[in-house]
């Protein structure tokens, strides 16, 4: 259900598609609807969103916003992540409330995963 003013959806450069959409697949178990061949949607994964083809990455470093996953079981993400294809670019550390790792999927886009456990 949309609501009025709430973010609702995001979007992220992809350098290759299909690496991004197996990674996801496979780390996250999510599934994609395909608009052509230079984007995808994702949708039911906490926020809808999708890929589109491009040169460029998103990373907290170059200024993009940092999108954060939930995980009952860093450690076990974390795996996921990594034989899913992911590259743990901040490995797991704490802060008040919590621990968390960053890293990077097959596009080079940056993602965090944190939990309260």
């Amino acid at each position: 259900m949309h609501q009025h003013e709430k973010l609702n959806y995001v979007e992220f450069p992809a350098r290759n598609l299909a690496l991004t959409k197996a990674f996801f697949t496979q780390a996250f178990g999510w599934t994609f609807s395909d608009y052509g061949p230079e984007y995808t949607a994702f949708s039911n994964e906490g926020l809808d969103g999708g890929f589109f083809l491009s040169d460029k990455a998103s990373t907290a470093e170059t200024g993009a916003a940092l999108v954060i996953f939930y995980s009952e079981r860093l450690e076990e993400t974390q795996a996921k992540v990594m034989q899913a294809g992911g590259i743990i670019s901040t490995p797991t550390f704490s802060f008040p409330g919590g621990r968390r790792f960053h890293f990077t999927e097959p596009s080079g886009n940056e993602f965090a995963v944190w939990s309260d456990q």
